[in-house]
C-alpha cells in the first residue's frame, strides 16, 4: 500500500509541476518544470533520507561517541527483527525524535540532545520503539520522500521568488514569483496530506510500545514530549515539510503561517489515552 501511495505521489507532483510550468513558461515551462519533476522525483526517491537528515542538522553517531542510544536503539531493533539502522542525533534542547529512510534496510532514527537529557530509559525505549515501529510498518518510505518533495518544492518557489524579483526592474517579476510561491506552497502541503495518514502515528504507537515492553513509557515520553512543544520555542532544524517526521509536531508554538496545512499529528491526549486503554489502565473504547 505504501509502495502504491508513493507511486501515486510522485505521478500527482509531476502533473501539478507541469501544471504550474504551463501557468508561468507555457510550452516552455512545462518541458521546464517536466524534467524538474523527474529530478525531484529520482532524488527524492534515492536520497531523501539524506535529505531529510541534512536538513535537520543531524550527525551520526556510532556505538563509541553515543554509546546509551546507540546501544539502546540496537537493542529495541534486535526486538523488533529489525537491521540496525543508522543512529543521528540533533544538537538541539527541544525534545524530538524522527525516522527517515527508504526501506528497513535503509533506515536512520535521530534523535535530539534534548530528549537525551528530558526522558529517562525507559521513556527513551518507548520513543525509540515508536520510530522502530515506523521502519517495521514502512511508514517511512512514504514519509520521507513526501518531505523530500515538499522541501524541494519549497526551495523551488523560494528561488522563482527571488529570480523574478532581481531580474526584473518593475513589480511584475515579483508578482510573478509571489504567484509561484502562492501555488507552489500549498501544493507541498496538500502532497504531504494526502500521503501521511494520521493513523499510522496510532499504529505506530502500539506496535512501539511492544517493541519496548510497556505502553507506559511511551505514554509518559509523549507527556514530557507534547508539555515542551506547547509552552518553548520551536524546534529550529524543523519546517512545515518535515514537521510529520517527528514524533510530535515540533512546530506546535511556531507562528509559521502555514503550519496547520502541514498538520498530520493526531492529538497526543488521544494517543496517550489509547496507550493507557492497551497498558490495561482504562476500559476499552466502544
Amino acid at each position: 500500500m505504501n509502495i502504491f501511495k508513493t507511486v501515486i505521489l510522485m505521478a500527482l507532483l509531476t502533473a501539478l509541476l507541469i501544471g504550474a510550468g504551463r501557468i508561468v513558461g507555457g510550452e516552455s515551462g512545462m518541458k521546464i518544470m517536466f524534467i524538474i519533476s523527474l529530478a525531484i522525483n529520482f532524488f527524492s526517491y534515492w536520497f531523501s533520507d539524506s535529505i531529510v537528515i541534512a536538513s535537520s542538522g543531524a550527525k551520526e553517531v556510532d556505538a563509541n561517541s553515543a554509546p546509551q542510544v546507540y546501544n539502546l536503539v540496537e537493542k529495541l531493533a534486535k526486538n523488533a527483527d529489525l537491521p540496525m539502522p543508522r543512529v543521528y542525533i540533533i544538537a538541539s534542547d527541544v525534545p524530538n525524535a524522527f525516522a527517515t529512510g527508504r526501506n528497513p534496510e535503509h533506515a536512520a532514527v535521530a534523535v535530539t540532545t534534548g530528549i537525551m537529557k528530558t526522558l529517562d530509559y525507559n521513556e527513551m525505549a518507548g520513543v525509540l520503539g515508536h520510530e522502530l515501529a515506523h521502519i517495521k510498518h514502512r511508514d517511512i518510505l512514504t514519509g520521507s520522500i513526501a518531505a523530500a518533495m515538499a522541501t524541494c518544492i519549497s526551495m523551488l518557489a523560494n528561488f522563482a521568488f527571488l529570480f523574478h524579483s532581481s531580474n526584473n526592474d518593475d513589480d511584475n517579476g515579483g508578482f510573478i514569483g509571489y504567484m509561484l510561491t502562492v501555488i507552489l506552497a500549498p501544493i507541498a502541503a496538500s502532497l504531504i496530506q494526502m500521503a501521511i495518514s494520521r493513523s499510522r502515528e496510532y499504529d505506530a504507537d502500539k506496535t512501539g510500545a511492544e517493541i519496548c515492553g510497556n505502553p507506559l513509557w511511551l505514554a509518559s515520553a509523549l507527556e514530557k514530549i507534547e508539555a515542551y512543544a506547547k509552552n518553548e520555542p520551536p524546534l529550529q532544524s524543523a519546517s512545515t515539510a518535515t514537521a510529520h517526521m517527528y514524533i510530535v509536531n515540533p512546530l506546535k508554538n511556531s507562528k509559521k503561517a502555514l503550519k496547520n496545512l502541514f498538520s498530520t499529528h493526531p492529538l497526543t491526549e488521544d494517543r496517550i489515552a489509547r496507550l493507557r486503554e492497551q497498558a490495561g489502565l482504562v476500559p476499552a473504547s466502544n
